[in-house]
């Protein structure tokens, strides 16, 4: 019966190679690949009949193949039949759970960045935070693929979480509802005479809602309009050819990316098509370290091409792509395939974009002049006979949404949008 059970599993896990990796290289027919296989299946048959608990073979193979792409990086692994509908949900703009995306970093769970609208991000889950338990329960020793199968259930259901915070000496305790995740992948408004385009996820509706965008706020401001803002901070990516099309969407030539790795097949290079929805005018893109995958791509290309003036702080560097594979019957592998090259030939891959301006987040405070006293203060002055706005004509309505940036609570936007209207204010002065 051992003989048969391990002579089974060495000629399944011999098939299974053949059908996800065909025989190429020196190392293809090796007898080292077979003494491998028998050592493997040695290990299933001690475990299978002698572990404290039965365990069923499925659940062995699995975990087995899961132990094995994980091992290769935090992006590979093994997608049960569940998980895999769920991912092809999640690319459609809806799904359930907190609303973070997460990975895996030193054993704990890493959050990439959270969400607009979901639990997680009205809970105040920041990029960066740590998940070291989920309901008191400790991550350490939970593989990515279980930690999020934890997060996630039942709708309207209570998850405790608990958080390590840079900068925070004790641990948060988060707790939340879950709810059903339906990403709306772009929002979009009009600041005063700018365009603001705040894009949340790359799924499969990003670059419709995109260009509806543009259209939509170019038909409300007209001539006026002076640039757009594209807001990829806490983006954290999704499906590549959303990003090219994105980057499409405001290019007239040149690559985009292009992709590398091991197979001749998986070089390739994405070129832009004719015509910039912005009509050149400016753009200012905003990143931090939650930007992450398409949103570096999109980032990257409009640097390179000078298209875009990239603000805020250095973003995630995940310079990969991964390959969704189905196996007919049981679900799919996620496999890291490749890497992405920015159109400079520039790998981001565990370095990130780097803005052209850096500008982290902060607030502003009003600070009363110390001095109090002005012209105007002065007995026997001189009256301006221009009136009471002086020759200029200025006023103080010149901040985003007309307001003083000291009032603004996104001071990262407030610089892009003063930006813009530097941009806009130089280039009517050096037409005249």
């Amino acid at each position: 019966m051992r003989k048969g059970a391990i002579s089974a599993v060495v000629t399944i896990l011999v098939v299974v190679g053949i059908y996800l990796a065909p025989a190429t290289g020196p190392q293809a027919g090796s007898s080292d690949t077979f003494r491998q296989l028998k050592l493997f299946g040695d290990v299933f048959e001690r475990v299978r009949s002698e572990y404290v608990e039965e365990v069923t073979d499925e659940k062995l193979i699995e975990t087995a193949i899961n132990g094995m792409l994980t091992s290769l990086d935090p992006h590979s692994g093994y997608l049960d039949a569940k998980r895999y509908r769920d991912m092809q949900v999640q690319t459609k703009g809806e799904f359930g759970g907190l609303g973070i995306e997460v990975t895996m970093e030193n054993g704990l769970v890493k959050v990439v960045s959270p969400i607009d609208d979901t639990p997680a991000h009205r809970a105040g889950i920041q990029a960066g935070d740590i998940i070291t338990h989920i309901d008191s329960e400790p991550v350490l020793g939970l593989s990515l693929s279980e930690a999020v199968e934890k997060m996630r259930g039942p709708v309207d259901t209570l998850i405790a979480l608990t958080l390590r915070r840079e900068g925070n000496d004790e641990p948060l305790d988060v707790s939340m509802a879950r709810a059903v995740i339906t990403i709306s992948p772009v929002r979009y408004r009009v600041e005063k005479d700018i365009g603001y385009l705040r894009v949340t996820a790359f799924n499969e509706q990003t670059e419709t809602k995109v260009k509806e965008g543009i259209e939509d706020i170019r038909a409300e401001l007209g001539p006026s309009l002076k640039g757009f803002v594209i807001d990829l901070r806490n983006n954290p990516g999704g499906l590549l050819e959303q990003a090219i099309a994105v980057s499409d969407a405001f290019l007239d030539r040149g690559e985009i990316v292009s992709t590398r790795g091991r197979r001749t097949d998986s070089i390739q290079r994405f070129n832009a098509r004719r015509g910039d929805l912005a009509e050149g005018l400016p753009l200012v893109v905003l990143i931090n370290g939650g930007s992450a995958s398409a949103s570096e791509i999109v980032a990257g290309a409009l640097q390179d091409h000078h298209r875009a003036i990239v603000m805020g702080t250095q973003s995630f560097g995940k310079g990969s792509v991964q390959t969704i594979m189905p196996l007919p019957g049981h679900g799919a592998i996620r496999l890291t395939t490749a890497r992405y090259y920015t159109p400079a030939g520039t790998s981001i891959q565990a370095k990130g974009i780097v803005p052209d301006i850096e500008v982290r987040q902060s607030r502003i405070e009003v600070i009363e002049d110390a001095n109090g006293r002005r012209e105007a203060d002065l007995r026997g002055r001189l009256e301006n006979e221009q009136g009471a706005e002086g020759a200029s004509g200025a006023n103080s309505d010149s901040f985003a949404n007309g307001a003083d940036p000291a009032e603004s609570e996104d001071y990262q936007l407030a610089r892009a949008l003063d930006l813009l209207r530097g941009i806009a204010m130089f280039g009517a002065q050096t037409v005249q």
